[in-house]
């Protein structure tokens, strides 16, 4: 994969995990099975050194993955469906956010499965559940609001406290300024996901979204 279209994958990847956590677009969370199939990609030396989304410093020799829903923690065993080779890898990140992929590798990882040159391949992945947190681990909310002004925000909450419980509001420090999201705690994504169909009916829009 050459450097100019990695650094666009990636790009477009931030892009869509700060629009996610930022806006009030309605959007479902498709909860992960056991197994998996899709298209996986992997990222590597842009990212060395950083933070990932557990807050683990990122290393792309370690056997790690970005994963949209899974616990942190969780280990799985991926699978190249283009030449049978499998290794298992441990989620600490977010992502990928392309669509059609299910999993974002560490170098290492891709190495592994023969597709770091390729840059993406079919895979499965299947939940090792022996190894893995319980997904109950997982703390959810829904985001009704985003704003930019604190006040705006304080008007909202007020609003949403008259039917419902645990609101709250949640600031976001970006490059382009700061954000007061407005949220609604839940015990579980079911809860989360009833939640959020409730407020769309009223005539909201609302995001379920796995709390860090």
């Amino acid at each position: 994969m050459s450097n100019i279209l990695f650094k666009r994958l990636r790009l477009l990847s931030i892009l869509c995990s700060i629009i996610l956590l930022t806006s009030c677009a309605g959007q479902s969370y498709f909860r992960s099975g056991n197994v998996q199939k899709g298209l996986a990609s992997w990222y590597g030396p842009d990212f060395q050194g950083k933070l990932t989304s557990n807050k683990e410093i990122y290393n792309m020799h370690a056997l790690t993955a970005a994963h949209k829903t899974l616990p942190f923690g969780t280990y799985v065993r991926v699978t190249n469906l283009n030449n049978g080779k499998s290794t298992v890898v441990r989620i600490n990140d977010r992502g990928p956010f392309v669509k059609g992929r299910i999993i974002d590798l560490s170098y290492a990882a891709a190495k592994k499965l023969s597709m770091d040159i390729a840059g993406v391949a079919p895979v499965k992945i299947e939940v090792l559940k022996k190894y893995s947190p319980k997904k109950s681990s997982q703390k959810f909310s829904v985001q009704v609001g985003s704003f930019s002004s604190k006040k705006n925000a304080k008007i909202f909450k007020k609003k949403l406290q008259k039917n419902h419980r645990n609101v709250y509001i949640s600031k976001l420090k970006t490059p382009s300024g700061i954000y007061y999201r407005v949220r609604i705690k839940a015990r579980s994504v079911k809860s989360a996901e009833k939640i959020a169909k409730k407020l769309m009916k009223q005539g909201f829009r609302a995001n379920v979204l796995e709390e860090h």
